[in-house]
């Protein structure tokens, strides 16, 4: 039986090396190969957070160059932190938060899902942007989302996921396995870098097989909204235990 726990992508440390070596173009491309969609992605799912928890204390995992984070600082948090393991990505992301005036309110710093170091119940939301499916192992990188939101806070996964109803699917797998690649490897110099996409995002447990890794990792009430025809999805649920709601 194939386990759905784990990605058959590369090791971290060949993520890591990946990643370091397109960092530089990493936003530019993000921009250009999803015409502008991905700050509408965060957007939404930056949204749907604010409708559920008024956070303090916020984790962005796999956080790459802070997109996200800055997203984020819509809800009014007190503090961001976002772990990563690409140095590179965090360079351009620090570069970024500073020139943006947003240094006192978002911390990046290099670290690995599979262990953060941060305390029991640390967070009141943790969240994560197109980084999930990276993960070396799946469950064990939720496990650990898990333990680091309090009880009662929320998690938010982003992700790529795969269209169902035709010819929606079929347009967006040519694009996806061949028109993507090319541009991305073109403008970077790494096409492995944007082979590997389509690979992991078709590897990926989405949908349904995501909800249950959700609910395994410990969280309830988890659920799915599906974006752009089903191109990505957010995905949330909770910690069981008292709420910290936006209405009274």
């Amino acid at each position: 039986m194939h386990d759905t726990t784990r990605n058959s992508g590369p090791s971290a440390e060949k993520v890591e090396s990946m990643f370091d070596s397109i960092s530089r173009h990493y936003d530019r491309l993000n921009h250009l190969l999803s015409f502008g969609t991905d700050r509408l992605w965060r957007r939404r799912a930056v949204s749907l957070i604010g409708r559920h928890i008024k956070p303090e204390k916020m984790l962005d995992v796999a956080a790459g160059t802070g997109d996200l984070a800055i997203e984020a600082l819509r809800l009014h948090p007190e503090k961001i932190t976002g772990i990563d393991i690409s140095s590179g990505m965090l360079g351009e992301g620090r570069r970024k938060i500073e020139e943006m005036g947003y240094g006192d309110r978002i911390e990046l710093l290099k670290g690995d899902v599979s262990a953060t170091g941060f305390s029991n119940g640390a967070f009141d939301v943790v969240m994560s942007a197109f980084g999930v499916r990276n993960f070396e192992n799946t469950l064990a990188g939720l496990t650990e989302m898990y333990r680091v939101v309090r009880p009662g806070g929320m998690i938010m996964v982003l992700e790529f996921s795969k269209p169902e109803w035709f010819p929606f699917r079929q347009i967006y797998g040519f694009y996806f396995r061949r028109i993507l690649p090319f541009i991305g490897g073109r403008i970077s110099g790494d096409r492995s870098a944007y082979s590997y996409l389509p690979d992991s995002v078709m590897a990926f447990p989405d949908n349904e097989k995501f909800l249950a890794l959700l609910e395994k990792a410990g969280f309830r009430r988890v659920a799915q909204k599906r974006l752009t025809g089903g191109i990505a999805s957010i995905y949330s649920g909770f910690r069981p235990g008292e709420e910290q709601c936006n209405k009274s």
